[in-house]
């Protein structure tokens, strides 16, 4: 039976978008981790009777009819959605779920506190919490959560249909994951891989550390403000600024060429394959890395971080507990992928029956579906990796600078048609006014 799904996604797997238009409009949700987990949907879906639309995340009330009338299930994957500053947009996707009249299913939902599960910090965000789990349950048989701590949460709030699943990132290859260390010990010579989340501070000593003993270090960045930052510079008021953290374009890893950003997943994990270790705040980074059969590492420092690593026995240290000396070569030496690669069948098996639970397909049981999405994804030709402006040529940032130009032409000639709207309006009401009374003579 064909099935038409509308999919939280702010891009589809195959859009392709170039960085600048990326940077300006926002393709990646502010964060290019939010791809990996959306475009693992997506192919977790893709079978050969699947119809998949990604929802660019729009969330209108207004456009429940039309969802209504055009697909036949609304597929919610989620990363850190019960937090503070989500609230206003879980509330609006709340109201249009709560006019939708087909099945809401919400695959791996996160709440966001600390790593000891902070019931309180939580207290000011439960009614709407509830509100949202009351419409998608109306509409679902359960929902998805990311683990134990969300899953603690929810049953606090009195709701019972609740599974931990995880996260669709890890299923990317289906049941196949196996993640072995090719080496005993990790050299100073070896290619690292630093997935640093700007905010916690407590990392810049390990930046520093790091930087400076391993010479094939690269900062694999992933949120919004760093792209503009590699595109464009510093912004005005943060020029000449310096930092420990690699947040200003002086830090020497910008200075020295070793940070990259990717617009999507699959040369990022090209990317990744080719180092030695991966290690940091990041979870969907050390996810990437994971799923490319590259050693992974968490330093968690929330709740959100800790439950995916807790449910995929991804190897990991509280960032409270890892001393300012520490070096990626004790993490590499104490990383054991027994438990994250002997469970991760059976949990597959958890949510393969969580998408059936749901009447939704699965490409890996559906013929070559998932072979096919595969083959698509190599005849796509993806942007490459987003390097500091310092390493790029004349011409390359010529062009960037063309594109600005351009961007800038188009805005502006918009305003002046915005512009001249209301005067068009009043010449058209003045006229009208004008002819009636002529006409009532």
């Amino acid at each position: 039976m064909h099935q038409r799904i509308l999919l939280r996604a702010r891009k589809g797997p195959f859009d392709v978008v170039t960085a600048e238009e990326t940077y300006e409009r926002d393709w990646i949700g502010k964060n290019s981790g939010n791809l990996v987990f959306s475009h693992a949907a997506h192919k977790l879906l893709a079978t050969s009777t699947a119809e998949i639309t990604p929802s660019r995340f729009r969330t209108d009330p207004r456009d429940a009819d039309e969802i209504n009338e055009k697909y036949d299930a609304f597929v919610i994957p989620l990363a850190n959605a019960f937090r503070h500053d989500y609230v206003n947009r879980l509330e609006s996707m709340t109201r249009l779920i709560e006019r939708l009249k087909i099945p809401v299913v919400v695959l791996g939902v996160g709440a966001q506190t600390d790593v000891d599960g902070d019931r309180d910090y939580l207290r000011p965000i439960d009614e709407p919490v509830k509100a949202f789990c009351r419409a998608v349950l109306d509409r679902s048989h359960s929902i998805g959560v990311r683990g134990e701590i969300t899953e603690s949460y929810l049953r606090t709030l009195g709701f019972s249909a609740v599974e931990q699943i995880g996260c669709p990132s890890m299923f990317l290859h289906g049941d196949s994951l196996r993640v072995e260390k090719a080496k005993a010990t990790l050299g100073t010579e070896d290619r690292l891989a630093f997935v640093i989340s700007p905010y916690v501070r407590a990392l810049a000593p390990i930046v520093r550390h790091h930087h400076q003993r391993y010479p094939n270090l690269c900062y694999v960045a992933q949120g919004l403000y760093t792209l503009g930052t590699l595109l464009y510079g510093d912004a005005p008021k943060l020029r000449g600024k310096t930092d420990d953290m690699p947040i200003h374009t002086s830090h020497p890893l910008f200075v020295e060429d070793k940070v990259r950003m990717f617009m999507d997943p699959w040369p990022w994990m090209e990317y990744l394959a080719g180092f030695d270790f991966a290690f940091g705040t990041r979870i969907h980074g050390t996810i990437t890395a994971l799923i490319s059969g590259t050693p992974g590492y968490l330093l968690a420092h929330d709740s959100r971080t800790l439950e995916l690593a807790r449910y995929f026995d991804i190897p990991h240290r509280l960032m409270r507990d890892v001393p300012a000396d520490v070096d990626a070569a004790q993490l590499y030496e104490e990383a054991d992928y027994t438990a994250l690669n002997e469970g991760h069948k059976e949990r597959f098996a958890r949510i393969t029956a969580f998408l059936a639970k749901h009447d939704l397909g699965l490409s890996f049981a559906d013929g070559d579906s998932a072979t096919r999405f595969d083959e698509q994804v190599r005849q796509t030709v993806y942007p490459q990796a987003v390097r500091p402006a310092s390493a790029y040529t004349a011409e390359e940032l010529l062009t960037r600078i063309q594109w600005l130009r351009d961007e800038n032409q188009t805005l502006q000639q918009k305003l002046k048609t915005r512009r001249a709207q209301p005067l068009r309006e009043q010449v058209k009401q003045a006229v009208g006014s004008r002819v009636r009374r002529m006409l009532s003579r």
